[in-house]
């Protein structure tokens, strides 16, 4: 979802039992694995809870944030099913649909996957610069929120490290946000949603002056 905010566990299991309860079929999105906590494993919580709970659902993953390949836009549908015929059957309409689109994906992005998945060097690698990527990530989140709370800028902040990923929903008003852009060349959606990876210790005060600045000029 847009605003970075993931259910706890305790509410996946929830979600998971009223689905299971009304018989419905999730459609479930990973494109944060290992980027959203640095562990591989935990980011795969729910996915694997429902594989447990006896689900059939779609599960869409994308390799475009945690391996930096967004050019390549690497990325593919999963599709859990109950048994080796139901799979069969789903495969057959899954060609049917991709046939007139694009038919064949292209593979480039897809090799290089291969290759650091495939190799358990590369593979070791990847997963502590995963962590590493994640933590900074989470360091900037923890400062921007520590920095507006002790200027006693206007408003809570705690929805700053509520959420998780590159991505942040700031609360900001459209007007706020142009004024973000207009006097203190801060991009932003006019929505609040902000990048959070251009952020680091050298220009997080700007940010954090700039922010308190907007607020006290445009309250909401």
């Amino acid at each position: 979802n847009p605003t970075g905010v993931d259910p706890t566990e305790e509410q996946w299991r929830e979600i998971a039992a009223v689905m299971q309860e009304r018989k419905l079929v999730p459609l479930m999105d990973s494109a944060y694995q290992g980027y959203a906590s640095g562990s591989l494993d935990k980011d795969a919580f729910a996915t694997r809870l429902f594989m447990s709970m006896g689900f059939e659902f779609y599960m869409c993953q994308s390799f475009a944030k945690n391996l930096g390949l967004y050019g390549e836009r690497i990325g593919m549908l999963h599709v859990v099913c109950a048994s080796a015929d139901a799979a069969k059957a789903v495969l057959s309409q899954l060609k049917m649909v991709i046939r007139p689109m694009y038919s064949s994906p292209p593979i480039h992005g897809a090799l290089l996957v291969e290759r650091i998945l495939g190799d358990p060097a590369s593979l070791a690698a990847w997963k502590a610069e995963l962590t590493s990527m994640a933590e900074r990530i989470l360091e900037v989140r923890s400062l921007l929120r520590k920095g507006l709370e002790e200027k006693g800028t206007p408003g809570t902040w705690n929805h700053i490290t509520d959420q998780i990923g590159m991505f942040s929903y700031t609360g900001l008003t459209e007007n706020q946000c142009e004024r973000l852009i207009a006097e203190h060349h801060i991009y932003l959606l006019k929505s609040g949603r902000i990048s959070l990876a251009g952020l680091n210790t050298g220009n997080m005060q700007y940010m954090v002056d700039a922010v308190d600045e907007v607020v006290r000029a445009c309250p909401p």
